[in-house]
Order: C-alpha cells, then structure tokens, then sequence
C-alpha cells in the first residue's frame, strides 16, 4: 500500500459498543485513501494531547457483526482512566496485519483480537516503525 504510512485524526465517537475501541466518524473513514484496504492495521495513537500509544486499528465492515456501515475502530493498547468520547484521536498507520474475515464464533473473533495486538506489539518495537514515534 503506497499510501502507508497514513496518519489520520477525528474526534471520538461512539461505536456500537461492543468493544473498548476508539471510532472515528464517518468523514474521516469515507476520506481515507483508496488504496487502504480493509484489513487489520497497527501504528500509534494520541488522544487529545496525551501521550503517544501503541495500537491496531480495524478498518472495514465488521462481517462477523453484518455491518453494513465501513467503520474505522482503534484499539490503543493502552489502559485510560476514564473515557475520552468527543476527543480528538491522532492515529499514524504504518503496517498492515491481515485482510478483514468472518468469523464463525466470537471466541475466534476474540483469539484473532489478542493475536493482532501481541502481533503489532512486536512490530511496532522494530527500528523501521520506532522512528515514526518520534514524529507523531
């Protein structure tokens, strides 16, 4: 994807509560680049203006749901004090994980989760993607 790394930013909205995810609005998902697939992303995260996070983001339809809504959800992997509804989320995605499936059951869905943030913790620790830290 030539358009990675993208960086992004929105205020924070609610999602479908299913999960701790930080939503984008529908602008900013509708704004993205054509050539950002759905799939599973990670990069770095702010909320407001606090400090800079590790996270995967999801971009898609959320097929194991039937959304029928493109949404842009962002796991910071991070644990926040309290809630941060209507902040301004600044996202910078610098790799891709995996494309977007279906999943027969929510414990999948789960292990498949834990599987992509264990993942892009270890990338995001490797020099290539270190160096985009320090300029978010």
């Amino acid at each position: 994807m030539r358009s990675l790394p993208f960086s992004c930013c929105g205020q924070v909205v609610y999602g479908f509560s299913r999960s701790l995810t930080a939503n984008f609005p529908e602008q900013v998902v509708d704004s993205l680049p054509a050539d950002i697939s759905t799939g599973i992303y990670y990069g770095w995260a702010s909320v407001g203006s606090g400090a800079v996070h590790k996270m995967v983001v999801s971009i898609g339809w959320n097929t194991y749901y039937k959304s029928v809504k493109k949404s842009m959800e962002s796991h910071i992997i991070h644990t926040f004090k309290e809630v941060f509804y209507g902040e301004i989320l600044d996202v910078a995605i610098v790799g891709y994980l995996r494309p977007e499936n279906n999943f027969d059951c929510l414990e999948s869905l789960i292990s498949a989760i834990q599987g992509d943030i264990e993942e892009a913790k270890k990338q995001l620790d490797l020099p290539e993607h270190l160096k985009f830290l320090s300029s978010s």
